[in-house]
């Protein structure tokens, strides 16, 4: 009988990365029965960017895997579902002129003000309509993280630049709701230009990740509910590349070491009992191919 291979993508960090090398090496010593890849990949702090086209070249160049097991942060819970991700960089254009003229000018951070309060309206609308989720939060959320722009207190901005990014419930239509702020967008870009046509405002799709659905009868959540003995899966709202394994083929969870809590953090860290935990799931996954 023909057995797919199982692939692993540890994205999580050093942790599940050096487990993951660990669990090849000994793989090749036990001489399994049932191959084991190892993938990894670039940026996914920004969006992912690096998984599709690792993806696509693997594709003919390796046999393809049946089971995808993401390493993210999860504390060894095997997660079966996550938000759709996406993301803009907005540019506004303004026009400078001294700020006791400001009527005669425009202003890109006040202008791109306007859009960050639409994002901030709409992130309100998306609140007060939520049902029950097992999402936390149990809604669609937009963010602003960074914003820059500006010459001097007493000049119109001329320049202002920031990124939104969009997470976004399963079931609900991340496109249409990208569709809205683009078209928010549009209504500012017209705005502007009709005070000084200089000005404008453009937008850059920097990142897509679609989201994780839960499998009905998915081999990936049955291989890893095994392997740690869970009766349970959750969601988280984070984005990984297990929806673009799941959009490529692959029956995808994630499940790895660590906590998303400690994401992001200056002291960021893995417990020595959440590696172990790592160490045993990787032995009881190497006993499985073998």
């Amino acid at each position: 009988m023909h057995l797919k291979p199982l692939h692993v993508h540890p994205v999580a960090g050093a942790g599940l990365v050096a487990l993951a090398v660990w669990a090849l090496v000994r793989g090749q010593q036990l001489g399994l029965t049932r191959p084991l890849q190892l993938a990894l990949s670039y940026d996914e702090e920004l969006g992912c960017t690096g998984a599709p086209p690792m993806i696509a070249a693997m594709q003919g160049l390796l046999p393809k895997a049946e089971i995808a097991l993401i390493g993210e942060p999860s504390r060894m819970t095997v997660i079966n579902g996550h938000k759709t991700g996406t993301g803009y960089r907005v540019d506004v254009k303004g026009f400078e002129v001294h700020s006791s003229l400001l009527p005669y000018g425009v202003s890109a951070i006040m202008e791109g003000a306007r859009l960050i309060g639409w994002v901030n309206d709409r992130n309100a609308a998306l609140q007060a309509a939520a049902g029950p989720s097992p999402f936390r939060p149990p809604f669609s959320t937009l963010h602003v993280g960074m914003i820059s722009g500006g010459t001097a207190n007493n000049i119109t901005a001329a320049d202002c630049h920031f990124a939104v990014e969009m997470r976004v419930l399963p079931g609900e239509d991340a496109d249409a709701l990208a569709a809205e702020f683009v078209a928010a967008a549009a209504r500012l870009n017209r705005a502007v230009k009709a005070v000084r046509p200089e000005a404008g405002v453009s937008l850059t799709r920097f990142f897509g990740v679609p989201g994780l659905r839960p499998e009905a009868g998915g081999a990936a959540e049955a291989l890893a509910r095994r392997l740690t003995g869970a009766n349970a899966t959750g969601v988280v709202s984070y984005g990984t590349e297990a929806g673009q394994f799941q959009a490529a083929g692959y029956s995808a969870v994630v499940c790895g070491p660590g906590d998303i809590a400690q994401a992001h953090q200056v002291d960021e860290y893995l417990e020595v009992t959440q590696f172990a935990a790592g160490q045993r799931f990787m032995e009881r996954l190497l006993e499985e191919l073998a």
